[in-house]
């Protein structure tokens, strides 16, 4: 048995009967739509090549789901098939939510206990790969939580972590600090009177914006989750790489690198993008989240710091990069319609941009050969085989890896290598 960290019991049980009533994200009845989505095998190509670019492609993993709601482990095990995953949660309602999922979708892979992020040791296993998502920030010493996950971490495991961030979020502690000082509990009642309130904020409070983009906050267990939950911190971008690095783990790559780079939209083009290029990977990624001043959540893949496992390709000056098979994302698309030619840069002929990117600045004009190269990618030939095909090679290297690093950095493709 590991040895266990010591925990307030009050506070632990709080956060545990809190989600027991009001489980986030809500239950789903079923998943069929997310299976069908993740049928298509070049997603989950995708998917392994982004935390692994340098490893052989194999659906076979072990994956722990730490702290899996009433969904997650089960949508992981429907993703991966293959794969043995295995889901924890401190709450009894989202444990039986998930047994329900796994019987109807017939998902034999999976396996749930309801075990704490801080015991998860006892369980007396390790993981190729480990998931936790908007968990750490609820635990009362997410340090000590986090250090047990990367005990169960395989030595080339890797770690997809996500975790709140302050800016964003000033709307939300501003009301979760009203809700404290008038006395509003988690409970219907009081829930019910505080979405009315919501309708009554002034113009230009912070929390309205949140409110336009995500609606769901006006309904029950998101309110509850996001204004009355009972413990909830943020992490900046210097506080989360103390965070991991004091945890045994090494940061690989941002989930979504784009926001976080001095390579992309906006943030590549002000009078200060020299000076930030200059820092290290860190500062470079604390200023910039400054700058763009409204990032709610920070998600990271990282690593075992003696590990081997290691993150994407063109972070160095590698000079095989034509030998890398480049792997496009599931949410990339490419906008080529004639209406909007006129309104892109000169020479440009397309954009490209990823769904899942909330700054309308990411957005990358690409010109009519490199629209060529972009739509011959398939995920299984490099890129010097790609440029033979669509016969766009000039003789230009250094311009055509220009391309393919943007494609990297604006979260295009992602490589084997």
């Amino acid at each position: 048995m590991s040895q266990r960290p010591e925990l307030s019991v009050d506070v632990a049980t709080e956060v545990r009967d809190f989600y027991d009533r009001y489980p986030y994200p809500p239950p789903v009845e079923n998943l069929d739509e997310y299976k069908q989505r993740w049928a298509d095998p070049q997603r989950r190509l995708a998917d392994f090549h982004l935390i692994w670019p340098n490893r052989e492609y194999r659906e076979e993993q072990s994956i722990l789901v730490a702290g899996c709601g009433a969904s997650q482990a089960a949508k992981y095990a429907l993703r991966w098939p293959k794969a043995q995953i295995i889901g924890i949660d401190c709450s009894a309602t989202s444990v039986l939510h998930t047994e329900t999922l796994k019987r109807r979708h017939k998902l034999e892979n999976l396996r749930v206990y309801q075990v704490p992020i801080e015991q998860v040791g006892e369980l007396g296993m390790t993981f190729d790969q480990v998931v936790c998502t908007g968990v750490l920030h609820h635990l009362e010493d997410p340090s000590a939580g986090l250090s047990c996950l990367s005990r169960v971490l395989s030595p080339d495991g890797a770690m997809h972590l996500m975790v709140y961030a302050p800016y964003g979020r000033a709307g939300i502690y501003l009301l979760q600090e009203f809700c404290r000082r008038v006395g509003i509990h988690p409970n219907d009642s009081d829930i019910k009177d505080l979405i009315a309130a919501l309708h009554a904020l002034p113009e230009g409070h912070p929390l309205l914006a949140l409110l336009a983009q995500a609606p769901d906050f006006r309904h029950e267990a998101a309110l509850a989750d996001a204004l009355l939950n009972p413990l909830d911190r943020a992490y900046s971008v210097p506080q989360l790489f103390d965070l991991v690095e004091g945890s045994g783990l090494r940061f690989g790559r941002w989930l979504r690198q784009a926001p976080y780079s001095i390579h992309c939209g906006a943030l590549s083009r002000i009078p200060q993008s020299a000076r930030i290029a200059r820092l290290r990977t860190k500062e470079q990624s604390a200023a910039i989240e400054l700058f763009r001043g409204t990032m709610m959540r920070h998600s990271i893949i990282a690593y075992r710091n003696d590990g081997k496992s290691k993150p994407q390709p063109f972070n160095n000056d590698s000079d095989d990069w034509q030998s890398y098979v480049p792997i496009r994302l599931p949410d990339t698309i490419c906008i080529e319609d004639q209406s909007i030619r006129d309104r892109l840069p000169a020479g440009a002929s397309a954009v490209l941009f990823n769904r899942t990117h909330s700054y309308k600045d990411l957005l990358l004009p690409i010109s009519e050969s490199e629209q060529q190269v972009f739509h011959a990618i398939d995920g299984k030939r490099s890129v010097s085989e790609i440029l033979k095909q669509t016969h766009t090679y000039s003789g230009d290297l250094a311009s055509t890896r220009v391309f393919f690093e943007q494609l990297h950095w604006y979260d295009q493709v992602v490589f084997s290598w």
